[in-house]
């Protein structure tokens, strides 16, 4: 067939969801506070909320889902690369009202040396989306039309198209700020008061997640709702996001497969276990797997005919006493790992697989030890696989990101899962047997080959 009479590919259908994003100058500022208040209000509304967060940020999600009802999902252009982030979020949004898309950082802070990479800005670019900016007001009044005033006009592609003042002192003090914005010709939608019951604990890597303080989660959502509802004017901040233009893209799907018997993958959660996208299990499961969720704090055994696990991020620095008192499943997980079936470990998971945390017994899966650490590791990472393994083949480039207070102590095993090649080059991780165990946190989106490979290996080994 000549390329004249070639299947001209389809064309994609206009996401047209209603959104808009929520930014701010700084961390700190009350993006999460305005962004899930704000979640919360709409939906109370009896409006279908689809909730994202830009970055890699898994704890945000949490308390976006508690405000929506929806499961909160991540919009991160670094590791899953530009052109993915309007199909992720259209898959996201699919059959919603209106999509509110918390940013990260301050709204042109991206991946570091990248320039605009992964940045709120390049997000809300992508998704062709109004921005709302969160401004701390606590310690101005006339200068924050000069800071407005910035932000709106550093980048015109990016459309600042109103602004939220929050930690308002006094009726004075909003009297004052209203009257210097009026200048800068950006609207002022909201006005918040300071209001401690809105505030949500935080620990050595930030908020506390949802699932180890439920009903204290609850009433602060509640909260949040509230103050936005009082202090925002929700229906010019809905035709704000009514007013976003058409997003030409298809909305991701995971790639099918057929399979006669599904492998039952047992997925750890809980509250020592917080960390993942939700599109893992959505690939895991379209890739032929039966997902089953398990707590390794409750659980004294793995799902009945587990042949594979994936042990994702978290906080088990916190819970390692519960975690090594609960030996039978420690030494399930042994088990499973000495048979060859494929185990997928990240950060918190890889800290679990050790022979100890803290000085505490852990599963002994690998050869090394973990501990509390005062340095913080941050940052993405370009890294390339040096060797075959349950999730890709060798020399497969994945991006990751790091984030934790612990080391490991070696840092790599005679096979290293990863050769990292940024900030500096180094190996990291553990491959041996099934098992892949790395600090990295990866995107599977970015690389659906990984779960495919994974249940495949469930199959057979």
């Amino acid at each position: 067939m000549s390329s004249s009479d070639s299947v001209p590919a389809p064309v994609p259908v206009p996401v047209t969801v209603p959104r808009l994003v929520v930014a701010a100058p700084s961390s700190g500022s009350g993006k999460t506070t305005v962004a899930t208040g704000l979640m919360a209000a709409f939906a109370a509304r009896g409006l279908a909320v689809s909730p994202h967060k830009v970055g890699p940020d898994y704890i945000d999600p949490g308390y976006h889902a508690l405000a929506t009802g929806r499961v909160g999902r991540n919009l991160d252009a670094y590791l899953c690369g530009p052109e993915l982030i309007g199909p992720l979020f259209a898959h996201g949004a699919r059959g919603c009202d209106v999509a509110v898309v918390e940013g990260v950082m301050g709204m042109f802070d991206g991946a570091a040396g990248e320039g605009e990479l992964a940045s709120t800005a390049h997000v809300a670019k992508l998704l062709r989306a109004p921005v709302v900016l969160v401004v701390d007001a606590s310690s101005q009044s006339r200068s924050v039309a000069a800071l407005v005033h910035g932000f709106a006009s550093f980048d015109p592609e990016v459309r600042v198209a109103g602004v939220i003042l929050n930690k308002v002192a006094s009726d004075r003090h909003e009297e004052l700020l209203r009257e210097a914005l009026d200048q800068a010709g950006v609207p002022v939608l909201g006005a918040l008061r300071r209001a401690p019951q809105v505030d949500t604990p935080s620990r050595h890597l930030g908020l506390v997640p949802v699932a180890e303080r439920q009903a204290a989660a609850v009433e602060a959502v509640a909260a949040m709702a509230a103050q936005v509802e009082r202090g925002c004017d929700l229906e010019a901040l809905m035709g704000l996001a009514r007013g976003a233009g058409a997003l030409p893209c298809a909305p991701w799907e995971p790639p099918q497969s057929a399979v006669e018997q599904r492998a039952v993958v047992a997925v750890a959660g809980g509250s020592a276990f917080t960390f993942s996208y939700a599109e893992h299990a959505e690939l895991l499961t379209a890739a032929g797997a039966e997902v089953v969720p398990f707590d390794p704090l409750r659980d004294e055994q793995l799902p009945d005919g587990t042949s594979g696990l994936v042990i994702g991020g978290g906080f088990p620095e916190v819970y390692a006493a519960e975690l090594s008192a609960n030996e039978p499943l420690r030494k399930a997980v042994t088990a499973l790992a000495e048979s060859g079936a494929p185990v997928a470990a990240e950060c918190a998971g890889l800290l679990y697989l050790c022979r100890e945390l803290d000085g505490m017994p852990m599963c002994g899966v690998i050869d090394a030890t973990a501990r509390m650490s005062e340095r913080l590791t941050l940052g993405y990472r370009d890294a390339v696989a040096l060797g075959d393994s349950v999730l890709a083949p060798a020399g497969t480039r994945m991006r990751g990101h790091e984030f934790h207070r612990t080391v490991v102590e070696p840092g790599a095993g005679a096979a290293p899962a990863w050769g990292v090649r940024a900030p500096e080059r180094r190996v990291e991780g553990f491959v041996q047997q099934g098992v892949h165990a790395s600090y990295l946190h990866t995107h599977w989106a970015s690389e659906p080959g990984a779960a495919r490979r994974f249940v495949e290996r469930c199959r057979t080994s």
